[in-house]
């Protein structure tokens, strides 16, 4: 297919670098440069992993972590039994 379009000189410089370097015609130096960027496209990038660093929560000795919901189920308990004498 033909078509004319506009580079900037910039671009055209860099794909004239790339002619002359790979003895290729400019039709296929522009080829080759439009394969590779929609190729690029098409493939998502590789998601990067997510890392963390884990740290102690400095709780007091004899605190399970794992029963502080029902330590703050307990306080809303006596909070309502408050509520409720008042």
């Amino acid at each position: 297919m033909r078509t004319a379009v506009t580079i900037d000189d910039d671009l055209a410089a860099r794909i004239e670098a790339l002619r002359r370097r790979e003895g290729l015609s400019f039709r296929e130096a522009l080829d080759r440069l439009l394969r590779r960027a929609l190729e690029a496209d098409a493939t998502p990038p590789r998601p990067r992993r997510y890392r963390t660093t884990p740290r102690k929560l400095g709780l007091r000795a004899g605190l399970d972590a794992a029963k502080l919901n029902q330590l703050v189920d307990e306080l809303e308990v006596e909070d309502f039994e408050a509520s409720v004498r008042r």
